[in-house]
């Protein structure tokens, strides 16, 4: 998949949404004190992100998931289609911003119905700033790569919502070869494009070529939504990660 060449234009503008102002704060702290990462608005609620980015140009979006008037799933699926509109779309990156759920163990069948939405990736609330940094570069550069240990926590999760191994989509998964199904697998649990090339011997190039492949034949657009998935048809069940995770 092509970056966009806006992403090396300046550091990456971030949007906070949360209802809980100390948590807005102790985010701005972190993400202020990183010269390529500048917070350049906040809102309190889905409503108030939607208002805000009409006229501020942002290239990611921190989206909680449970808010007052609109919450985070609707806010994403807004963002995601494009509904929000407005003049900071002009400059924001192309396609409009990329969301980021936030989530905690509580909120994880709702971060999943976000993902489903559109959004990009998600954390836990109680991540670390590094990976909240790595995360936002990630999901800004278009790999949308999750924490590894964070997708089998939210996965194991809401297991029970997930089909049994019977229920497959065989026909999408039939459109694989053996090597992009393959990859997939190692995908959806958790393993970086160069964790992926290390086991399989091959560049990370080429990893990449097989990720645009998958994404193309099965009609997913991001690797979150692959991850998503590989689970629902059963091509990798949770608690299936062995030493992959």
């Amino acid at each position: 998949m092509e970056m966009d060449d806006e992403l090396d234009a300046g550091p990456i503008r971030v949007v906070l949404v949360d209802d809980q102002e100390l948590v807005r704060a102790g985010f701005t702290m972190v993400l202020d004190a990183q010269p390529d990462i500048e917070v350049v608005g906040e809102a309190g609620d889905g409503q108030q992100a939607l208002d805000l980015l009409r006229t501020t140009a942002a290239d990611v979006v921190l989206m909680d998931v449970r808010m007052p008037r609109m919450d985070g799933i609707e806010a994403t699926r807004r963002v995601v289609s494009g509904e929000w509109g407005g003049a900071g779309r002009a400059g924001a990156a192309a396609g409009g911003p990329k969301v980021i759920i936030l989530t905690t163990f509580d909120l994880d069948e709702y971060a999943f119905a976000a993902i489903k939405a559109g959004a990009g990736g998600f954390l836990l609330k109680d991540a670390g700033p590094a990976q909240l940094i790595e995360a936002i570069k990630a999901v800004h550069s278009g790999d949308a790569v999750v924490a590894p240990s964070t997708t089998k926590r939210l996965l194991d999760r809401f297991a029970l919502h997930l089909p049994d191994g019977e229920e497959r989509a065989s026909g999408a998964l039939e459109s694989l070869t053996e090597r992009e199904g393959e990859v997939l697998r190692l995908v959806a649990r958790g393993m970086s494009n160069a964790e992926i090339a290390g086991r399989l011997f091959v560049s990370e190039a080429t990893v990449k070529t097989h990720m645009g492949r998958i994404l193309m034949k099965l009609g997913l657009r991001d690797r979150v939504q692959a991850v998503v998935f590989a689970y629902e048809t059963g091509l990798v069940k949770s608690g299936q990660g062995g030493d992959a995770w």
